[in-house]
């Protein structure tokens, strides 16, 4: 019986779509999942950006990899803003903005909310509320995955991150203004607090990739 409902399902599979999966018409697993994101780092001119490639994780996770792909340390607290839905950390947002409402990134995963066609999609990234870092991180779809990569991958971008604390884009105007300027009131100040030398263009895909891969220290392990 077994062989005659076999031979059914084989011969007529294209109208009950009862084919067995194969590797081309199979769903792939999480761990087959790639994902390729440009961040950009909004109001930024010339625009500071990375292009990365990340496997399915949380949100929490690609927080993570954003951080350590764009030069940030994760000093702050974040929020995702996708589709009209605030994602973020409850544990840690929830200690300083008790009115503060989100989905838990934690339990989030980027194959539960992203299009599952593989169409280009934006959201937004916030970092540090005070100076309110606003990313937009486009998803640009899900590439094969390369059997002889370790990822996560930083691919490419341009220019360096901006110092933590410096007061947000408009911030980060004033500071390059009085580092190119050693007229300025406050060349020599702002130079000493970022360790004597800063280079706006400077950016290196391997070196970010190489953090990407270090990861960052998780705030719940210090509490």
């Amino acid at each position: 019986m077994s062989r005659v409902v076999k031979f059914f399902e084989e011969e007529h599979a294209e109208v009950f779509d009862l084919a067995a999966p194969t590797p081309t018409n199979r769903r792939p697993a999480k761990s087959d999942l790639l994902f390729q994101f440009k961040i950009t780092l909004l109001g930024a001119k010339p625009p500071i950006w990375r292009r990365i490639q990340v496997q399915d994780c949380t949100l929490d996770k690609l927080h993570e990899h954003i951080q350590t792909a764009m030069g940030w340390t994760n000093s702050h607290l974040h929020q995702f803003e996708i589709k009209g839905e605030r994602y973020g950390d409850s544990e840690l947002l929830d200690d300083g903005f008790e009115d503060f409402e989100c989905v838990d990134s934690t339990k989030t995963n980027l194959s539960q909310i992203l299009p599952k066609t593989g169409k280009r999609f934006a959201f937004k990234y916030e970092y540090d509320f005070g100076d309110g870092w606003e990313h937009e991180v486009l998803f640009e779809g899900n590439p094969p995955v390369d059997p002889k990569a370790k990822y996560p991958l930083c691919m490419e971008g341009e220019r360096a991150c901006p110092p933590e604390d410096c007061g947000g884009v408009w911030g980060y105007g004033d500071f390059l203004e009085a580092i190119r300027n050693p007229k300025h009131e406050e060349h020599e100040n702002m130079l000493e607090w970022t360790g004597g030398r800063f280079d706006p263009e400077d950016f290196d895909a391997k070196v970010a990739t190489k953090e990407m891969k270090k990861g960052l220290p998780d705030w719940r392990s210090m509490r």
